[in-house]
């Protein structure tokens, strides 16, 4: 996650890690979509449609998820998404890839904290280096409280 500090306030995005996840599921040369999901076509079991690799769909709902700290817009969408994760079907995944093409479309958005807003913010981190001694891969947990003052 990165800030923007400035005078009038903070400005925290993850485009940075839009772009990692673009290329990591090979959506950076897609063309973009401007809404994340179809309003004509909603999302149903679909129980006659053709499976999709299940391991891949929740990969990429777990990478969207982590994006949701700073990106509101696409909570529900993820979540609609995220309920057929036991046994995912190609229109799920074609939902799931609209999402990704809507981030292609917009992956600086974030958000912003006027310096004067009655609103405080803290967030809290907290890492475990030293319990990764397989993969060498630390821990990392956070979390983000938003209050009005």
């Amino acid at each position: 996650m990165s800030s923007s500090q400035k005078d009038d306030g903070i400005f925290i995005s993850q485009d940075k890690y839009v772009d990692e996840i673009l290329k990591k599921f090979g959506f950076s040369t897609v063309k973009t979509a401007s809404t994340l999901m179809e309003t004509s076509k909603p999302l149903l079991k679909d129980v006659e449609a053709e499976d999709v690799d299940v391991h891949l769909y929740r990969s990429m709902i777990g990478s969207l998820m982590y994006l949701t700290a700073s990106r509101p817009d696409i909570i529900f969408a993820i979540c609609a998404c995220a309920r057929f994760q036991v046994t995912p079907k190609v229109s799920h995944l074609h939902a799931m890839k609209r999402i990704f093409r809507y981030l292609k479309g917009q992956p600086k958005l974030g958000l912003w904290y006027p310096k004067n807003s009655p609103f405080n913010l803290e967030a809290y981190t907290d890492s475990d280096y030293a319990g990764a001694s397989l993969d060498r891969n630390p821990t990392n947990k956070g979390c983000h409280f938003l209050e009005k003052a």
